[in-house]
């Protein structure tokens, strides 16, 4: 290579095929999310147990609930400008360590006080973990197969959220809602030595923060390239209003667009939440056996894993907004439908299974979008905001849902209401949509 070569690294990305090293960047990632959702779900699953193990009302459980959605929060808002001036990577490793070590120590908990500080520190670690997971993966895919990959590391997400229902189910009638909480936290410990050893630092972030030539190049090499130290290495981007990644966000560019994520990821948690948090419990309370209940519940997630998959693959062949406001729609459609069945009928399943399919590929579609609404400098802190912001839906969800279910409303009213959030979340991405339009840039493409 010529010493006077300047090399633009997302170019040099998206022209060639995936190497090895990208797959198992995937892989990293892709278990990253799994552990993370795991742990974010599995309070929904052992609800039930541990209410009877503690003699609590659900409108006392409610605030255990809520803990780890606003340490979701916390984390999440905290961890995206320490990525942006630190790199993608310390902060992962530092997150995942947080919320294994704390997933193990709930399990140890005494009363709802414990494990409500306990839960709410663990998830610090979780909203930390999956907003850089989404930053570090996506500059290093090449963007014809970007939105496709990004939603498969995310069904990660899905089947940990799904997994923690089947595990749940095994683990709690022979070991206690303890076992649900350690599984939860020795599953990410033991991926730790792996991160440690083959996760890199992003080579955009890298590029942004002027690292040594020397550094990029190995980086770079070790996915097919053949780059000395003497190269300069460049990423051909807007250039940024502000230097601060915080203020970026509200600038006049971003501004718009900046809050319709918000909205349409808040609406979207919030749905997710009512259902994964509280439907187990509702389906215990009809009479099926707490077991029937985690499993029905699971086929939300599951159904959304293949749903996240048929959203990122339409998402990177036609514009990413109507695609994933199409899926928020038909998602509420099919919640709507599952008022209208009961509880009682035979196609519950299959109405939780197509609701997940929706609602939550939309929601991980989401995922995949937000990283190319934002320039390199801002990334981390545009996708944690949003994802930290839009936490509060789950906060909300998992409060109010032990409340809502207190009033005795009938399950037809509760699931019409709950599609509300849906359509509304439909309406916002497209929002997004226009405003992206608006702005005035060459590509919305990392």
């Amino acid at each position: 290579m010529h010493t006077d070569s300047i090399v633009d690294v997302k170019q040099w990305i998206d022209s060639r095929p995936l190497t090895g090293r990208q797959w198992l960047i995937l892989a990293l990632c892709f278990f990253i999310v799994l552990f993370d959702g795991m742990d974010v779900a599995v309070m929904g699953f052992i609800a039930p147990s541990l209410m009877q193990d503690w003699q609590l009302s659900k409108a006392a459980f409610g605030p255990v609930m809520s803990a780890t959605m606003v340490g979701l929060a916390m984390g999440a808002l905290v961890a995206g400008p320490y990525a942006d001036r630190f790199g993608r990577r310390k902060v992962l490793l530092i997150a995942v360590t947080v919320f294994g070590i704390l997933s193990l120590a709930s399990a140890f908990a005494h009363n709802p006080y414990e494990l409500a500080i306990l839960r709410f520190l663990t998830g610090v670690g979780l909203g930390a973990a999956m907003p850089n997971t989404t930053t570090l993966l996506s500059e290093y895919l090449p963007e014809r197969y970007r939105s496709l990959l990004i939603t498969v590391m995310f069904t990660g997400f899905n089947l940990g959220s799904g997994g923690a229902g089947f595990v749940a189910a095994w683990v709690i009638p022979q070991y206690g809602w303890h076992g649900v909480l350690l599984v939860g936290g020795l599953l990410p410990l033991a991926l730790l030595p792996f991160l440690w050893a083959f996760l890199p630092e992003s080579a955009r972030f890298l590029v942004a923060s002027k690292a040594p030539a020397a550094r990029i190049a190995t980086v770079l090499n070790r996915l097919g390239g053949q780059f000395t130290a003497e190269a300069r290495f460049v990423t051909a981007e807007t250039p940024v209003q502000h230097k601060a990644p915080v203020r970026q966000l509200f600038s006049e560019q971003y501004r718009l667009g900046t809050f319709a994520l918000w909205t349409t990821y808040f609406m979207g948690l919030l749905v997710i939440y009512l259902t994964m948090g509280w439907l187990p419990t509702l389906i215990r309370e009809s009479g099926i056996s707490i077991e029937r209940a985690a499993t029905v519940t699971a086929l939300f997630q599951v159904g959304g894993t293949v749903g996240a998959i048929a959203v990122g693959w339409i998402m990177d062949r036609r514009t990413p907004n109507p695609v994933i406001a199409g899926a928020y729609a038909l998602g509420g459609a099919f919640i709507l439908l599952l008022g209208a069945l009961g509880l009682e009928s035979n196609l519950l399943t299959l109405g939780v299974l197509a609701a997940g399919f929706c609602i939550s590929g939309a929601q991980t579609g989401l995922n995949a979008f937000a990283p190319g609404y934002y320039p390199t400098e801002s990334r981390a802190t545009g996708v944690s905001w949003m994802l930290g912001i839009g936490r509060f839906g789950a906060i909300f969800g998992s409060m109010i849902g032990g409340v809502v279910l207190s009033l005795g409303l009938s399950f037809s009213l509760i699931f019409s209401v709950l599609a509300i959030p849906a359509f509304v979340a439909a309406l916002a991405i497209l929002l997004n949509g226009y405003a992206s339009r608006r702005a005035f840039r060459p590509s919305l493409a990392l």
